[in-house]
């Protein structure tokens, strides 16, 4: 990275229930707006603009945008399954490392309806069909829906290989309750007991309940990004900047090496940490604060590991040890997280920025991660996109 690229603001909005937010054009002009007044810039500011989203026609962006302005810039819609976030803000930061622009802007927002993740081109080849293909070779045909039986089998992956109970999935969700229940923006704030989660519906017996899956949800969220030499020469806040980023997606070991996990993206994400603590010069040892993509309470102890805040085949007892929480080595998902937070889709990546842009300046309240200045985010959309963004101040 040449240029230092600093976070210089971010909004976004009270995630909801399908049914129960406004459209997406409203949304997303919301978020923007607050992205803006938390910069302390216009949108005639802003130089390029990437959106995310993936339940939507083409030019959702410019139908969101043309809301908030039309200054004829370049507006790029970003489709990278449920990375789709992160990798708006990747690209918003490429382009102003390289030098191409000073300030820009992504933004994420998503309308969705309830019930399992599907596509809505039934007349078309599914681009997840590899996938299934392989959990078929490795789980058996089983009438599961695509996202629970990836996540699902591979955390039983995890459960086979290190005897791994299912009570330790239940503690994460019962964990992500408690952080949410601070959080005013996260569409579930119940606190729920790991007792009750273990009690929940079982949608794969042995495996999962429902509870240990997030729900689909509405809302939005948008950052701005800048070059420091422009956030010092307008005066804008330059604290939080970009320490290091990666995006990866699937090797051949996906595949090939016979493990559910790799299927989840369990080794792109280890790739993809691995490069950023290279590139940042810092390990995962070092980190305060954590949000990573909890879609299900499998896939959150399956990155505690790809990210290595602890050692593979260690997050049992990286859990029940509490290092995920306050009071611990990392808090992970002080937002309540996907599972509480809620997961519209091409807003999780910012909404996840948000919040840890919001830690490090020290301004989020009770969920305050006392001395917080080395963040990391993790975003993972099977089919595969990985992407991994430290944060420091």
């Amino acid at each position: 990275m040449t240029q230092k690229v600093v976070v210089a603001g971010v909004g976004m909005i009270p995630f909801k229930k399908p049914g129960q937010s406004e459209t997406y054009p409203v949304m997303g002009a919301q978020a923007v707006r607050a992205a803006l007044a938390d910069a302390g810039v216009g949108y005639e500011s802003i130089q390029q603009a990437f959106a995310s989203y993936i339940y939507g026609d083409s030019i959702c962006g410019q139908r969101v945008l043309y809301d908030v302005g039309m200054t004829g810039i370049p507006i790029v819609n970003v489709n990278n399954n449920c990375s789709s976030g992160s990798t708006a803000i990747y690209l918003a930061r490429q382009a102003i490392a390289s030098g191409e622009v000073d300030i820009v802007l992504a933004v994420g927002f998503e309308q969705m309806n309830p019930g399992a993740l599907g596509s809505n081109f039934a007349d078309k080849p599914n681009p997840t069909e590899l996938f299934m293909q392989q959990c078929d070779i490795l789980l058996g045909k089983q009438d599961i829906p695509p996202a629970l039986r990836l996540f699902g089998g591979a955390g039983l992956e995890h459960m086979k290989r290190f005897g791994t109970p299912l009570e330790t999935f239940a503690k994460i969700r019962a964990k992500a309750s408690r952080h949410a229940a601070n959080n005013p923006m996260s569409v579930f704030r119940k606190v729920v007991t790991t007792e009750e989660v273990m009690a929940d519906q079982m949608v794969w017996p042995g495996v999962m309940t429902r509870l240990m899956a997030c729900p689909p949800t509405c809302g939005a969220a948008a950052v701005v990004l800048c070059s420091e030499a422009y956030a010092k020469k307008h005066g804008l806040d330059s604290r939080v900047w970009i320490a290091g980023q990666a995006l990866t997606t699937d090797g051949s070991e996906t595949f090939n090496a016979g493990d559910m996990r790799n299927m989840a993206g369990f080794s792109m994400s280890r790739a993809a940490a691995n490069k950023v603590y290279e590139i940042a010069g810092i390990g995962a040892k070092d980190v305060d604060v954590v949000e990573l993509h909890d879609c299900f309470a499998h896939n959150e102890l399956l990155t505690y590991e790809a990210l290595g805040l602890c050692p593979e085949g260690g997050a049992q007892k990286f859990v029940d040890d509490g290092d995920n929480t306050y009071g611990g080595k990392y808090v992970v998902n002080p937002s309540g997280g996907l599972l509480s937070k809620g997961h519209p889709i091409g807003a999780t990546g910012l909404a996840q920025c948000t919040e840890l842009v919001q830690q490090l300046r020290g301004n989020v309240d009770q969920r305050q991660v006392e001395g917080a200045r080395i963040a990391l985010q993790h975003n993972v959309g099977i089919g595969g996109a990985a992407v991994v963004t430290m944060y420091r101040i």
